[in-house]
């Protein structure tokens, strides 16, 4: 359903053929799920708009109008795109109908815009992209292609959902990891990992990796978890952290911003700390689950439930040597 090959050519013309190469098998194993089989079935069902108007520049991501579904055909969209819950990155306008997504990820988006280097003609990867929200910002910025990598399926096809509607354009969402991605590739302009770092065992060797996708002077954004505290200080839970299971490493900024010189990135800069609130991350009609509100010390909301400091994120930018 979707055509690999303008990324496949691009990359080929970057002498990247080795990870052509082992995205091919990927692709080929993730579409042989039955569940995604299956997903793809309802994604095929769903209204084809020719010319729709769309809006990649809004922090809600608009997608047609209300008048293009007539009523009978609106209700019937809705309930198959409730098929998917829970929508945990967004917000979207689809057809007149907001999915008010779990998270507020425009707010993040606007917290980092201006800080960035324009990404006009750029090539940009995103890790762990989740269903791409994030990803279509970056192609209403004018990157000539984004490339998202998420191992999560559900997410995958989100982001499937969101390209059927909009139709073809310089996109991809890739159902693998970054460890997938070859040794030396070096091809990116900018690379963004955002609520990544923090559920990885070792965060010298993400830090590594993202370097090695990076072409030299290229620009990596990194946003996640901190702690206030010195140069050194981190925190690893012993448990779960605001009952996340796979949380690592929350380093201070001065610890994250030495990790990154020591993996060689220069001229390592921090332009954003921002406390989480419940109106960021929340439970919606479109992510049913416990959310925010529901980790935190319901007398304390500077604590998480364990006892630990509530989820507090920084973005720094740095760029290739």
């Amino acid at each position: 359903m979707i055509n690999y090959q303008p990324l496949y050519q691009e990359l080929i013309e970057l002498k990247a053929e080795k990870w052509v190469d082992l995205i091919k098998p990927s692709l080929t194993e993730f579409f042989a799920q039955k569940a995604v089989i299956n997903w793809l079935e309802i994604i095929e069902q769903l209204p084809k708009i020719k010319h729709v108007i769309c809006d990649l520049n809004a922090d809600v991501i608009t997608i047609g109008d209300k008048s293009d579904l007539d009523e009978k055909k609106s209700h019937h969209f809705i309930e198959q795109l409730q098929l998917f819950h829970p929508w945990r990155k967004g917000p979207y306008n689809i057809f007149g109908h907001l999915i008010d997504t779990e998270w507020r990820s425009d707010w993040k988006w606007n917290r980092l815009k201006e800080h960035i280097a324009p990404l006009k003609n750029r090539l940009v990867l995103d890790v762990g992209c989740g269903s791409g929200y994030h990803c279509w910002r970056m192609l209403g910025a004018d990157a000539r292609m984004v490339v998202g990598i998420e191992p999560l399926s559900l997410n995958v096809i989100q982001f499937y959902v969101i390209k059927h509607l909009i139709g073809e354009s310089p996109i991809y969402v890739l159902p693998i990891g970054l460890e997938q991605i070859p040794e030396r590739i070096q091809v990116f302009d900018t690379v963004f990992s955002m609520g990544v770092l923090y559920h990885r065992r070792s965060p010298i060797d993400h830090l590594l990796e993202l370097k090695n996708c990076l072409r030299s002077g290229g620009e990596l954004i990194l946003e996640t978890l901190i702690i206030d505290g010195k140069n050194g200080e981190f925190l690893m839970p012993e448990g779960r952290y605001a009952k996340m299971r796979n949380v690592w490493f929350l380093p201070s900024c001065e610890t994250l911003i030495s990790w990154m010189e020591r993996c060689g990135f220069k001229n390592c800069r921090l332009v954003d700390v921002n406390t989480t609130s419940i109106e960021e991350q929340k439970t919606t009609e479109w992510m049913r689950f416990h959310s925010l509100k529901d980790f935190l010390d319901p007398d304390n909301i500077s604590l998480t439930c364990e006892g630990l400091p509530a989820p507090k994120r920084a973005i720094i930018i740095a760029n290739a040597p």
